[in-house]
């Protein structure tokens, strides 16, 4: 899942984009409307976080002119307008949903989860389980045959990624669009480096094991 937030408070939108990627989103931010417009007609997101006062390009005429667009993404909007008026304005243009700041995160995310959820009519799983092990995306638990597995932020998200696609190749590139969030040279080893702390943690005290490279094309998870 990929969320745009169009904020121009450097610290708010920071806040918001590390808070999402921290529960498995991927995340753009734009910091005007003219390039937050160009971001959402030009790639394809889930979610958009849209504050309403910004330079170039105010909120509401974004939306305006994405609903003219055809463009149907889900649209959270983030204001410190919290007037009614101003609530009934910004569903009118064609906002999905209305948040005011001051916000807690944890609204946010259920309220952006909510939107996809709604957009998809699909209920996002919140436990993956795939040859073994069971990921539960709530708590941020990993157990393999009854062990508890203790990974950091960036190998939790790998793990996921594998998971999402077991016995499917996961190329360096996906890798990096969905761990780091943005390209690296593809040549660099980010990635192995990555790859062999997890199967450090993952497969280093079982028999069998589960995280495989496949030679110049990527990494996939299967019992061997």
């Amino acid at each position: 899942m990929r969320i745009l937030v169009i904020e121009d408070d450097s610290k708010i939108a920071s806040f918001i984009v590390n808070g999402l990627k921290q529960n498995g989103f991927g995340a753009d931010s734009a910091r005007d409307g003219e390039q937050g417009l160009e971001l959402a007609c030009t790639v394809t997101y889930d979610c958009i976080v849209l504050d309403l006062m910004l330079p170039k390009l105010d909120g509401l005429s974004l939306l305006r002119q994405l609903r003219r667009e055809k463009i149907h993404t889900p649209v959270l909007i983030l204001s410190a307008k919290a007037t009614v008026d101003d609530r009934v304005k910004g569903l009118q243009a064609g906002g999905d949903d209305y948040l005011t700041k001051p916000f807690a995160f944890s609204e946010l995310l259920a309220r952006v989860q909510a939107l996809i959820r709604r957009a998809t009519h699909v209920v996002e799983p919140t436990t993956l389980t795939a040859t073994g092990i069971t990921l539960d995306l709530l708590s941020r638990e990993v157990m393999r045959e009854g062990r508890k597995i203790e990974l950091q932020t960036r190998e939790f998200a790998l793990l996921e990624l594998l998971m999402r696609h077991p016995g499917r190749v996961v190329t360096k590139t996906m890798i990096l669009e969905h761990v780091w969030d943005y390209s690296f040279d593809p040549q660099t080893n980010v990635v192995d480096v990555l790859v062999h702390r997890l199967r450090a943690k993952v497969d280093k005290d079982f028999d069998v094991k589960l995280i495989h490279t496949i030679r110049s094309v990527g990494y996939v998870l299967k019992p061997v």
